[in-house]
């Protein structure tokens, strides 16, 4: 089955499915990674899978049912009963609610019948060898340098019974840095986000962390109160992503979530900053790329297996600070009366500003520089209130100057509110969120001045 070109797979079980509808996806993976630790290689590795997943529709006298099965290392012995697994679940289950006729239409991708992409070590060739500089600078400097860089490769192929074969490619890579003084007393962290390890390099990122812990060697206690901060784009890439993870139409419609309208609707138009801050997703942004079509392996608030293979749009959420739209699947879209917004596999945002996170630095009388945000958690969902700590360095800015580390807080906030609080968007650029870098990559944010952040207690030992 390994030798089998996916597609061919996708055809058998197409051709497999008596059900009255199938959808099959056949994701082809493939990762390469270098880890290290006291500024020497630790292990590397490259691996190979494969997943199958089939989709089978049921029509019967209440509705449509589905049935969702999902295998890895599926054999040419497991096709059939993965597919009658699939039947079965759906003829075993109920009318499926988001129930919509299979997605039709959409031009075939040319390049379906292709091998799969895949990744190898190749592509650290240039990205080693500076590594291996940065870990010989890192030692002259008195620091120990640790950290992972992982690249995978995701083919993904979608076939139907209602004609749909499409295909889509995503590469994607994370570089996370920490370095730490001999002592274990200091400790800086860095992370990029890329898609071919090109643009990435470790020295730069070295010396950027060789600035923060010398910014470290100074010490100071503060209480928990509000401070002006500084977000730094990672941090504010991990609070945005929550917040377009709860934009679910039906949910703010329902009256269950901050989107909800006091009285029944939902707050689009509605003012959520008084910043001309535009935030977005575009499968065809620059260096960002993702699947302009959905992939849903499964159903749930924002995304359904009826959906597969339908177009995604660049669409604007929030447009010049107002709330312009949220998510839908096709059924939630006619369920709520707004317009269809599928779910996003990238995240914008423009706040209009050109000011590097230095120069924004260079403009605060007092206040706090964040490095990352870490842990966090839903609070309360009616007002999105989130909770979590930060980590790896939190600086004190005074006249422009950072003056020392501060401790680590617990902070409680919700995005919403930080978006109708902010004073000042910086330069958007690509970053990694280090709080949700395992799930979500793609995105570009800008640093965010809030002039009254919660620190609401002072956290030890992180």
């Amino acid at each position: 089955m390994s030798r089998t070109k996916p597609h061919e797979i996708v055809e058998r079980a197409l051709e497999l499915s008596t059900a009255d509808g199938c959808v099959v996806i056949a994701d082809e993976e493939s990762s390469a990674n270098l880890r290290w630790a006291g500024n020497a290689l630790t292990t590397n590795g490259v691996t190979r899978g494969r997943t199958l997943t089939v989709i089978a529709t049921v029509d019967g006298k209440e509705g449509t049912a589905s049935g969702v099965v999902s295998r890895s290392a599926v054999t040419a012995a497991d096709l059939e009963p993965l597919v009658r697994a699939a039947e079965a679940a759906a003829r075993g289950a109920g009318p499926a609610e988001d129930a919509q006729p299979l997605v039709t239409g959409t031009p075939a991708s040319p390049d379906f019948t292709d091998a799969p992409a895949e990744t190898s070590s190749a592509v650290f060739a240039d990205f080693a060898p500076a590594l291996g500089e940065a870990f010989a600078r890192a030692r002259a400097g008195g620091r120990e340098l640790y950290g992972f860089a992982n690249h995978e490769l995701v083919t993904t192929y979608v076939g139907t019974s209602t004609g749909l074969r499409l295909r889509h490619d995503q590469p994607n890579g994370t570089l996370e840095l920490n370095a730490k003084s001999p002592d274990r007393s200091r400790s800086a962290w860095a992370g990029r986000a890329t898609r071919d390890f090109k643009d990435v390099d470790p020295t730069v990122l070295d010396a950027e962390l060789a600035v923060r812990l010398g910014w470290a060697e100074r010490k100071v206690e503060l209480p928990a109160g509000r401070y002006e901060t500084l977000l730094p784009p990672t941090a504010v890439a991990d609070l945005l992503i929550y917040q377009m993870w709860s934009t679910a139409a039906r949910d703010a419609v329902e009256g269950r979530t901050v989107f909800s309208k006091p009285g029944g609707g939902t707050r689009i138009g509605e003012e959520l900053s008084r910043l001309p801050l535009t935030l977005r997703s575009d499968p065809h942004a620059a260096g960002l790329e993702s699947a302009p079509f959905v992939i849903a392996h499964s159903s749930g608030d924002d995304a359904s297996v009826f959906d597969n293979g339908l177009p995604v749009p660049a669409t604007e959420w929030i447009s010049g600070g107002e709330l312009a739209r949220l998510t839908t699947t096709r059924h939630s879209a006619a369920l709520t009366g707004l317009p269809l917004s599928p779910s996003f596999g990238n995240l914008i945002l423009d706040g209009g500003g050109d000011k590097s996170l230095e120069e924004m630095v260079a403009g605060t009388e007092r206040g706090l520089l964040l490095t990352c945000l870490w842990y966090i958690r839903e609070v309360d969902p009616a007002t999105l209130l989130l909770t979590g700590l930060t980590r790896d360095g939190v600086y004190l800015v005074e006249d422009g100057q950072v003056t020392g580390e501060v401790n680590n807080f617990r902070f409680n906030e919700s995005p919403v509110d930080l978006l109708s609080r902010a004073t000042e968007a910086g330069r958007t650029e690509k970053t990694l969120p280090r709080e949700w870098g395992d799930w979500f990559t793609r995105a570009a944010m800008p640093a965010l001045r809030i002039p009254d952040f919660n620190m609401s207690s002072v956290s030890k030992g992180v």
